[in-house]
């Protein structure tokens, strides 16, 4: 392209709100000129990702582009005899090199190659770039054809639920290139978005302790009180300090809903807690008479127990996993119900009402994390929401 076509592409994608998430096959020498012209081009059109499959295996030059224009290359994977066939082929080339050198998965090629994309997958795990997700027909032939997700041998659940496991952020490609659909993919591609529908665990949550495109924020919570949570951006996982505070989703309120999250305590004495439908902006300590906890306290019994509402409710049973460990709460506040699960067992469901500390509650609210104290910090993480009609 000359440089006024250039241009016009860039501004008929900003008329239209599209951005060029990436490009290619591209490929290019192992020789800096024609390299820095694709490189070159990519950072004028804003384009994040360029994928390509070099034949050569001295990555030296593309690591220095790579850190040079902090654009990433995800190396991709046509089947055998294609070079890249295997992923052990393709993490060969890149270990130990900068990490924005990877792959742009595609399960279909695994497929036809025979070879096994959870496997795959695994062995990438932490570089996968970039994502063409495909089923196919058949297995380990280089004919099969795409049909819509999970009516093939893919298994996309089983591939969807590693992706999860590595906390994968890109998009996923999704490609349809069978002869008799090239003029029209979309049935097929609908039903295919319908299966990822269907198998998704957190369909209609929205996770509120958000992904940012490059790493994970506290955009939208707020702290009040002593202490705070130190959050690792590239995992997600907060840790308290201190205490004794609460970090508090400060977006909106929440009347009906059903939250999910991971928690886990350092020690045997870790004392934490969700509070729910705090009433009003915190600036005093008065919350706590009117709204409800969800405990977190292996070492206290009764009303003051994990899984508790504190002071009003005691769990049935205790199902948390050993100190160290992470468990998975579910807690549902409906109406004036509220219904606690730990680690898939439900301990706690309880008609809420005035009881213990607890004066009254309000149809909706806040909701927020207690840093208790530094002697035992809790950690959070996969802060998931469901709001209710």
């Amino acid at each position: 392209l000359t440089e006024e076509q250039t241009k016009l592409v860039r501004r008929k994608l900003m008329e239209h709100g599209i951005k060029i998430y990436a490009i290619g096959v591209i490929n290019f020498e192992n020789e800096e000129t024609g390299m820095r012209k694709v490189f070159d081009f990519a950072k004028k059109m804003g384009i994040n990702i360029i994928v390509t499959e070099p034949q050569y295996d001295d990555f030296s030059l593309i690591e220095k582009m790579v850190k040079e224009y902090n654009i990433k290359i995800a190396i991709h994977n046509h089947p055998t005899p294609s070079k890249y066939a295997h992923p052990e082929t393709a993490y060969a080339s890149f270990k130990g090199l900068d990490e924005r050198i990877g792959v742009c998965a595609d399960t279909g090629h695994w497929m036809r190659s025979g070879v096994n994309p959870v496997d795959a997958l695994k062995i990438l795990e932490g570089r996968i770039i970039d994502f063409h997700l495909k089923d196919l027909n058949e297995f380990g032939t280089r004919d099969a054809y795409d049909v819509p997700f999970g009516q093939g041998k893919a298994n996309v659940r089983d591939i969807l639920a590693e992706m999860t496991l590595q906390d994968y952020h890109g998009f996923l490609a999704v490609e349809h290139e069978r002869k008799e659909e090239l003029d029209n993919p979309s049935p097929s591609v609908q039903k295919g978005i319908d299966y990822i529908k269907s198998v998704t665990y957190y369909e209609g949550y929205e996770q509120i302790l958000k992904w940012g495109g490059e790493s994970y924020s506290k955009h939208g919570w707020n702290h009040y009180g002593p202490g705070f949570f130190e959050l690792d951006e590239k995992t997600g996982v907060l840790k308290s300090r201190k205490g004794m505070g609460l970090f508090w989703y400060a977006e909106k309120k929440f009347g009906d809903f059903i939250l999910e999250l991971d928690f886990r305590c350092s020690e045997k004495v870790t004392n934490s807690g969700i509070f729910m439908r705090v009433p009003e902006i915190l600036a005093s300590n008065d919350y706590i008479y009117h709204s409800f906890e969800i405990q977190i306290d292996d070492n206290s019994k009764g009303i003051h127990h994990t899984g508790a509402v504190y002071d009003a409710k005691a769990p049935r049973i205790d199902a948390a996993n050993p100190t160290g460990e992470w468990n998975h709460f579910k807690i549902s506040f409906i109406g004036d119900r509220i219904t606690v699960e730990l680690n898939d067992s439900e301990i706690t469901d309880w008609k809420a009402g005035p009881r213990g500390k607890i004066r009254d509650f309000a149809e909706e609210g806040y909701i927020g994390l207690q840093n208790h104290d530094d002697r035992a910090p809790v950690s959070f993480r996969n802060i998931y929401l469901k709001e209710l009609d």
